[in-house]
Parts: C-alpha cells; sequence; structure tokens
C-alpha cells in the first residue's frame, strides 16, 4: 500500500472513530448511498430473498455495521436489514441474550398467585 494511501486509510478511520463516539455512526454507513428500500424486503421468498443478499453484502463492507446493529437491538427494530441482519436473525440474537443471562432473584421468585391471600408468619 502506497504511503499516501495508507495515510488516507488512518484519517478515514480516525474519522470514523470520531463520528461513532459522537452517535454519528450513520453518516458513515455504507448504506447511506443506496437505495432505502433495498434494506427492507417485503417478504422471506422469491425476489425478496435476492433483495436481502444484496443488502446484506453492502452491510459487509460497512465500516459501522456492529454499530448499526447495537442500534437495531437496544431499539427493537423489527423490519429490515440491519448491521447485515434480518429479522428473523435479529430476533435469534435476542433470545440467545436472555436465555444466557443468570437468573436473578427478581426472575427466579414464582409470580404471585391471583386471589391467594397470604397470612403473616
Amino acid at each position: 500500500m502506497s504511503g499516501a494511501r495508507e495515510r488516507r486509510q488512518q484519517v478515514g478511520e480516525a474519522w470514523t472513530t470520531w463520528l461513532v463516539t459522537r452517535g454519528q455512526w450513520r453518516s458513515v454507513a455504507a448504506c447511506r448511498s443506496a437505495d432505502p428500500d433495498l434494506f427492507f424486503p417485503i417478504s422471506d421468498s422469491g425476489p425478496a430473498l435476492e433483495q436481502a443478499v444484496e443488502a446484506k453484502a453492502i452491510c459487509a463492507t460497512c465500516r459501522v455495521r456492529r454499530e448499526c446493529l447495537a442500534f437495531a437491538l437496544r431499539t427493537e427494530q423489527v423490519h429490515g436489514i440491519w448491521g447485515g441482519t434480518t429479522e428473523h436473525e435479529r430476533t435469534a440474537v435476542r433470545r440467545r441474550t436472555v436465555s444466557e443471562q443468570p437468573v436473578t432473584e427478581s426472575r427466579a421468585q414464582p409470580a404471585p398467585e391471583v386471589g391467594v391471600r397470604r397470612l403473616p408468619a
């Protein structure tokens, strides 16, 4: 890699980091120049499958893919391709995350029975 090209890459990475730390990751997302409809296939079959593959290919080149996916998970995006994942893939990630959380006392306590009165001990 030439010195000038390497320097441009370093500046680009520094700029991306600066934007990400300020919550402006979308401004450097690879999808900015793509048709937004590409990222919202209307079904899970037929031409929509190819559309999802094309959208994921753009995501695969994106420098802020992790931030995009984190945003989608945090805000519970239920439609579209975000961070290179479909709605179904994000649902699976959420399920795994919940099932891997340790059981805490509040989660371990059984729900009170409706209509049952407890007498003091």
